[in-house]
Protein backbone atom coordinates (compact mmCIF):
# COMPACT_ATOMS: atom_id res chain seq x y z
CA UNK A 1 0.00 0.00 0.00
CA UNK A 2 2.77 2.19 0.84
CA UNK A 3 4.13 1.50 -2.59
CA UNK A 4 1.39 3.08 -4.20
CA UNK A 5 0.82 5.74 -2.29
CA UNK A 6 4.82 6.93 -3.16
CA UNK A 7 4.34 5.71 -6.39
CA UNK A 8 1.06 8.04 -6.62
CA UNK A 9 2.90 11.04 -5.52
CA UNK A 10 5.62 10.88 -7.51
CA UNK A 11 3.30 11.01 -10.46
CA UNK A 12 1.52 14.23 -9.05
CA UNK A 13 4.61 15.80 -8.51
CA UNK A 14 5.45 15.41 -11.87
CA UNK A 15 2.58 16.43 -13.56
CA UNK A 16 2.85 19.83 -10.87
CA UNK A 17 6.57 20.29 -12.74
CA UNK A 18 4.81 19.44 -16.31
CA UNK A 19 2.23 22.56 -15.25
CA UNK A 20 5.04 24.67 -13.80
CA UNK A 21 6.71 24.43 -17.37
CA UNK A 22 3.92 25.63 -19.13
CA UNK A 23 3.03 28.56 -16.70
CA UNK A 24 3.45 32.46 -16.98
CA UNK A 25 3.44 32.84 -20.73
CA UNK A 26 4.28 35.82 -22.42
CA UNK A 27 1.71 37.78 -23.88
CA UNK A 28 0.71 36.60 -27.15
CA UNK A 29 1.62 39.86 -29.28
CA UNK A 30 5.40 38.72 -28.38
CA UNK A 31 5.38 35.63 -30.47
CA UNK A 32 3.72 36.62 -33.59
CA UNK A 33 6.46 35.37 -36.01
CA UNK A 34 4.58 34.31 -39.07
CA UNK A 35 1.21 34.96 -38.34
CA UNK A 36 -1.73 33.71 -39.90
CA UNK A 37 -5.57 34.07 -39.74
CA UNK A 38 -7.77 30.70 -41.08
CA UNK A 39 -10.86 32.31 -41.50
CA UNK A 40 -14.51 30.76 -42.81
CA UNK A 41 -15.59 31.17 -46.04
CA UNK A 42 -18.31 33.58 -45.73
CA UNK A 43 -20.69 31.75 -48.36
CA UNK A 44 -23.68 32.27 -46.40
CA UNK A 45 -25.60 34.56 -43.59
CA UNK A 46 -26.51 31.56 -41.47
CA UNK A 47 -25.75 31.69 -37.34
CA UNK A 48 -23.14 29.02 -37.73
CA UNK A 49 -21.33 31.48 -40.53
CA UNK A 50 -22.43 34.93 -38.47
CA UNK A 51 -20.83 33.33 -35.05
CA UNK A 52 -17.57 31.35 -36.72
CA UNK A 53 -14.59 32.53 -34.95
CA UNK A 54 -11.11 32.97 -36.31
CA UNK A 55 -8.41 31.39 -35.74
CA UNK A 56 -4.90 33.48 -35.49
CA UNK A 57 -2.20 31.18 -35.02
CA UNK A 58 1.45 32.97 -34.03
CA UNK A 59 3.63 30.65 -36.43
CA UNK A 60 2.83 28.33 -39.30
CA UNK A 61 6.29 28.29 -40.83
CA UNK A 62 5.57 24.37 -39.35
CA UNK A 63 3.75 21.98 -41.26
CA UNK A 64 2.26 21.39 -37.47
CA UNK A 65 0.85 24.79 -37.00
CA UNK A 66 -1.30 24.59 -39.67
CA UNK A 67 -5.13 23.43 -39.87
CA UNK A 68 -6.28 20.84 -41.84
CA UNK A 69 -8.60 17.86 -42.59
CA UNK A 70 -8.59 14.23 -41.99
CA UNK A 71 -7.24 11.71 -44.85
CA UNK A 72 -7.47 8.29 -44.84
CA UNK A 73 -5.12 5.71 -46.81
CA UNK A 74 -3.96 2.02 -46.49
CA UNK A 75 0.01 1.90 -46.00
CA UNK A 76 1.89 -0.81 -47.56
CA UNK A 77 0.63 -3.21 -45.19
CA UNK A 78 -2.65 -2.56 -45.29
CA UNK A 79 -3.08 -0.95 -42.55
CA UNK A 80 -5.42 2.34 -42.26
CA UNK A 81 -3.94 5.41 -41.46
CA UNK A 82 -5.42 8.59 -40.37
CA UNK A 83 -3.41 12.04 -41.10
CA UNK A 84 -4.76 15.82 -41.41
CA UNK A 85 -4.14 17.07 -44.27
CA UNK A 86 -3.06 20.56 -44.53
CA UNK A 87 -3.90 21.48 -48.04
CA UNK A 88 -7.37 20.76 -47.39
CA UNK A 89 -8.07 23.27 -44.13
CA UNK A 90 -11.41 23.32 -42.70
CA UNK A 91 -13.57 23.81 -39.68
CA UNK A 92 -16.37 21.27 -38.75
CA UNK A 93 -19.93 22.51 -37.08
CA UNK A 94 -22.44 20.82 -35.64
CA UNK A 95 -25.90 22.84 -33.33
CA UNK A 96 -26.81 21.44 -30.25
CA UNK A 97 -30.10 23.10 -28.05
CA UNK A 98 -29.73 22.91 -24.28
CA UNK A 99 -32.32 23.74 -21.40
CA UNK A 100 -31.17 25.30 -18.00
CA UNK A 101 -33.33 25.82 -15.24
CA UNK A 102 -34.52 29.47 -16.54
CA UNK A 103 -33.91 29.36 -20.21
CA UNK A 104 -33.37 27.83 -23.39
CA UNK A 105 -29.95 28.19 -25.37
CA UNK A 106 -27.96 27.18 -28.41
CA UNK A 107 -25.16 25.95 -28.65
CA UNK A 108 -23.06 26.72 -32.09
CA UNK A 109 -20.04 24.29 -32.33
CA UNK A 110 -17.21 24.61 -34.26
CA UNK A 111 -14.22 22.03 -34.35
CA UNK A 112 -10.76 21.81 -36.21
CA UNK A 113 -7.96 19.40 -36.48
CA UNK A 114 -3.67 20.06 -36.62
CA UNK A 115 -1.37 17.04 -37.56
CA UNK A 116 0.24 17.03 -34.43
CA UNK A 117 2.00 18.56 -31.13
CA UNK A 118 5.51 17.76 -31.58
CA UNK A 119 7.67 15.94 -29.09
CA UNK A 120 9.48 18.45 -26.85
CA UNK A 121 11.37 18.15 -23.54
CA UNK A 122 12.39 22.13 -23.29
CA UNK A 123 9.69 23.04 -23.39
CA UNK A 124 8.39 20.09 -22.16
CA UNK A 125 4.97 19.40 -24.75
CA UNK A 126 2.54 17.07 -21.96
CA UNK A 127 0.37 16.91 -24.94
CA UNK A 128 2.64 15.35 -27.35
CA UNK A 129 0.71 13.43 -30.25
CA UNK A 130 -0.79 13.25 -33.80
CA UNK A 131 -4.27 14.25 -35.16
CA UNK A 132 -5.17 16.97 -32.19
CA UNK A 133 -8.11 19.11 -31.65
CA UNK A 134 -9.35 22.21 -30.89
CA UNK A 135 -13.19 22.98 -29.96
CA UNK A 136 -15.01 26.65 -29.57
CA UNK A 137 -18.56 26.70 -28.78
CA UNK A 138 -20.51 29.97 -28.77
CA UNK A 139 -23.63 29.89 -26.87
CA UNK A 140 -26.85 31.97 -27.83
CA UNK A 141 -29.59 32.86 -26.21
CA UNK A 142 -33.01 32.72 -27.48
CA UNK A 143 -32.50 36.61 -29.27
CA UNK A 144 -29.70 35.21 -30.86
CA UNK A 145 -27.01 36.97 -28.50
CA UNK A 146 -23.72 35.04 -27.92
CA UNK A 147 -23.46 34.98 -24.11
CA UNK A 148 -21.00 32.87 -23.47
CA UNK A 149 -17.37 31.04 -25.46
CA UNK A 150 -16.14 28.37 -24.66
CA UNK A 151 -12.75 26.52 -25.95
CA UNK A 152 -11.18 23.09 -25.45
CA UNK A 153 -9.31 20.76 -26.43
CA UNK A 154 -10.62 17.56 -28.59
CA UNK A 155 -9.16 15.44 -25.29
CA UNK A 156 -11.28 18.03 -22.82
CA UNK A 157 -8.25 19.42 -21.57
CA UNK A 158 -7.73 23.02 -21.14
CA UNK A 159 -11.21 24.07 -20.43
CA UNK A 160 -11.54 27.37 -20.91
CA UNK A 161 -14.91 29.72 -20.29
CA UNK A 162 -15.33 33.47 -21.07
CA UNK A 163 -18.56 34.83 -20.62
CA UNK A 164 -19.91 37.72 -22.82
CA UNK A 165 -21.84 41.46 -21.44
CA UNK A 166 -24.47 40.01 -23.24
CA UNK A 167 -24.74 37.26 -20.29
CA UNK A 168 -26.36 38.74 -17.26
CA UNK A 169 -24.57 38.93 -13.88
CA UNK A 170 -26.71 36.60 -12.16
CA UNK A 171 -25.83 33.97 -14.42
CA UNK A 172 -21.55 34.28 -13.57
CA UNK A 173 -20.26 32.17 -11.02
CA UNK A 174 -20.21 33.89 -8.12
CA UNK A 175 -17.28 36.29 -7.54
CA UNK A 176 -16.33 36.13 -11.03
CA UNK A 177 -13.23 38.27 -12.57
CA UNK A 178 -14.86 39.89 -15.82
CA UNK A 179 -11.55 41.45 -16.27
CA UNK A 180 -8.96 38.26 -16.83
CA UNK A 181 -8.92 34.52 -15.59
CA UNK A 182 -6.24 32.05 -15.55
CA UNK A 183 -6.60 29.08 -17.77
CA UNK A 184 -3.52 26.79 -17.04
CA UNK A 185 -0.86 29.24 -17.31
CA UNK A 186 -2.26 31.36 -19.91
CA UNK A 187 -4.25 34.63 -18.82
CA UNK A 188 -8.10 34.83 -20.99
CA UNK A 189 -10.55 37.90 -20.62
CA UNK A 190 -12.99 37.85 -17.67
CA UNK A 191 -15.43 39.08 -20.41
CA UNK A 192 -15.89 39.74 -23.87
CA UNK A 193 -17.39 42.69 -25.18
CA UNK A 194 -20.01 41.99 -28.32
CA UNK A 195 -22.19 45.42 -27.37
CA UNK A 196 -19.62 47.78 -28.27
CA UNK A 197 -18.66 46.49 -31.69
CA UNK A 198 -20.87 47.07 -35.30
CA UNK A 199 -19.40 43.81 -37.04
CA UNK A 200 -18.23 41.53 -33.94
CA UNK A 201 -15.61 38.73 -35.29
CA UNK A 202 -14.63 36.55 -32.56
CA UNK A 203 -11.18 35.72 -32.69
CA UNK A 204 -8.96 32.92 -31.28
CA UNK A 205 -5.56 33.46 -30.53
CA UNK A 206 -3.38 30.21 -31.02
CA UNK A 207 0.35 29.64 -29.52
CA UNK A 208 2.84 27.45 -32.00
CA UNK A 209 3.24 23.92 -31.18
CA UNK A 210 0.68 23.30 -28.52
CA UNK A 211 -2.09 25.18 -30.03
CA UNK A 212 -3.09 26.60 -26.27
CA UNK A 213 -5.99 29.14 -26.61
CA UNK A 214 -3.71 32.26 -25.76
CA UNK A 215 -6.15 35.02 -26.06
CA UNK A 216 -9.22 35.35 -27.14
CA UNK A 217 -11.00 38.94 -28.60
CA UNK A 218 -13.75 40.36 -30.14
CA UNK A 219 -12.79 42.66 -33.26
CA UNK A 220 -14.61 44.54 -36.19
CA UNK A 221 -14.26 42.55 -39.24
CA UNK A 222 -12.73 44.70 -41.12
CA UNK A 223 -9.38 44.62 -39.07
CA UNK A 224 -8.47 41.43 -40.24
CA UNK A 225 -8.03 42.69 -44.01
CA UNK A 226 -4.42 43.38 -43.56
CA UNK A 227 -3.25 39.62 -42.46
CA UNK A 228 -2.62 36.91 -44.41
CA UNK A 229 -5.61 34.60 -44.11
CA UNK A 230 -6.53 30.84 -45.28
CA UNK A 231 -10.26 30.58 -46.19
CA UNK A 232 -11.57 27.38 -44.79
CA UNK A 233 -15.47 26.37 -45.26
CA UNK A 234 -18.11 24.90 -42.67
CA UNK A 235 -18.30 21.48 -43.04
CA UNK A 236 -20.80 18.89 -40.87
CA UNK A 237 -19.40 17.29 -37.66
CA UNK A 238 -21.03 14.36 -39.32
CA UNK A 239 -18.32 14.24 -42.54
CA UNK A 240 -15.82 13.26 -39.27
CA UNK A 241 -17.38 9.83 -39.71
CA UNK A 242 -17.59 9.28 -43.77
CA UNK A 243 -13.78 9.95 -44.43
CA UNK A 244 -13.26 8.55 -48.43
CA UNK A 245 -10.62 5.97 -48.55
CA UNK A 246 -10.47 3.30 -51.84
CA UNK A 247 -13.95 3.68 -52.36
CA UNK A 248 -15.56 3.56 -49.26
CA UNK A 249 -15.47 5.33 -46.07
CA UNK A 250 -14.07 5.23 -42.45
CA UNK A 251 -14.51 7.76 -39.00
CA UNK A 252 -11.98 9.56 -37.62
CA UNK A 253 -13.12 7.85 -34.66
CA UNK A 254 -12.31 4.41 -33.22
CA UNK A 255 -15.48 2.34 -33.59
CA UNK A 256 -15.10 -0.76 -31.45
CA UNK A 257 -12.84 -1.90 -29.07
CA UNK A 258 -11.07 -0.41 -26.10
CA UNK A 259 -10.49 2.97 -27.80
CA UNK A 260 -13.61 3.46 -29.14
CA UNK A 261 -15.05 7.10 -29.67
CA UNK A 262 -11.37 8.10 -29.50
CA UNK A 263 -9.76 9.68 -32.36
CA UNK A 264 -7.38 7.15 -34.11
CA UNK A 265 -3.63 7.33 -33.90
CA UNK A 266 -4.15 10.23 -31.16
CA UNK A 267 -2.75 8.32 -28.42
CA UNK A 268 -0.91 10.67 -26.06
CA UNK A 269 2.12 8.87 -24.15
CA UNK A 270 2.98 11.74 -21.97
CA UNK A 271 -0.09 11.85 -20.53
CA UNK A 272 -0.56 8.01 -20.26
CA UNK A 273 2.15 8.16 -18.38
CA UNK A 274 1.73 10.85 -16.02
CA UNK A 275 -2.27 11.50 -15.64
CA UNK A 276 -3.77 7.93 -16.55
CA UNK A 277 -3.41 7.05 -12.47
CA UNK A 278 -4.76 10.01 -11.21
CA UNK A 279 -8.08 9.88 -14.31
CA UNK A 280 -7.98 6.16 -13.64
CA UNK A 281 -8.30 6.72 -17.38
CA UNK A 282 -5.84 4.99 -19.44
CA UNK A 283 -6.22 6.77 -22.56
CA UNK A 284 -6.17 10.14 -20.50
CA UNK A 285 -5.45 13.16 -23.07
CA UNK A 286 -6.58 10.88 -26.52
CA UNK A 287 -8.26 12.80 -28.70
CA UNK A 288 -12.66 12.33 -28.77
CA UNK A 289 -15.59 12.54 -30.75
CA UNK A 290 -18.31 14.86 -29.08
CA UNK A 291 -20.57 12.49 -28.87
CA UNK A 292 -23.05 11.12 -26.39
CA UNK A 293 -21.02 8.94 -23.86
CA UNK A 294 -23.92 6.03 -24.67
CA UNK A 295 -22.88 6.22 -28.41
CA UNK A 296 -18.86 6.33 -27.79
CA UNK A 297 -18.43 4.42 -24.37
CA UNK A 298 -16.66 7.36 -22.93
CA UNK A 299 -17.66 10.76 -21.62
CA UNK A 300 -16.00 14.06 -22.99
CA UNK A 301 -15.39 15.04 -19.37
CA UNK A 302 -13.65 18.30 -18.19
CA UNK A 303 -12.10 17.47 -14.76
CA UNK A 304 -9.26 15.12 -14.32
CA UNK A 305 -11.18 13.63 -10.94
CA UNK A 306 -12.89 9.56 -11.66
CA UNK A 307 -15.89 10.85 -9.44
CA UNK A 308 -15.99 13.74 -11.68
CA UNK A 309 -16.13 12.27 -15.26
CA UNK A 310 -20.52 12.68 -16.16
CA UNK A 311 -21.03 15.81 -14.21
CA UNK A 312 -17.85 17.62 -16.22
CA UNK A 313 -19.07 16.09 -19.18
CA UNK A 314 -18.98 18.51 -21.88
CA UNK A 315 -22.44 16.94 -23.78
CA UNK A 316 -24.73 17.72 -21.29
CA UNK A 317 -24.25 20.87 -21.54
CA UNK A 318 -26.69 22.43 -18.77
CA UNK A 319 -24.60 19.47 -16.13
CA UNK A 320 -20.95 21.04 -17.07
CA UNK A 321 -22.19 24.32 -16.25
CA UNK A 322 -23.47 23.95 -13.39
CA UNK A 323 -20.95 21.83 -12.46
CA UNK A 324 -18.62 24.76 -13.44
CA UNK A 325 -20.78 26.68 -11.38
CA UNK A 326 -22.60 28.52 -14.21
CA UNK A 327 -26.05 29.97 -13.32
CA UNK A 328 -27.65 30.46 -16.65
Amino acid sequence: MKSVIKLYTILILSVLLCLTACSHQPAIQKELKAPAVYVPTDTEKSLSHLFAPVFLITDTSHSYDKIGSPSARYDSNGKEVISIDINRPAIYFCEKKFKTENNEYTNLIYRIHFPRIPVSLFPFHLTAGKNVGLMVIVTIDNSQRPVLITTVHTCGCYLGIVPTTFLPNDALPKKWNTVSQTVYGETLPGMLDYKSKSKPKLVIYLRSAVHRVADIRIVESDTLVDIHTFPMPLVSMNTLDTIPINGKFTSLFHEKGVLKGHVKGSVKYWETIFLSLVSLDLFVGTDKAYKDSNETGNHFYTSLKPWNRSRSDMWHFDRFLKFWRWRL
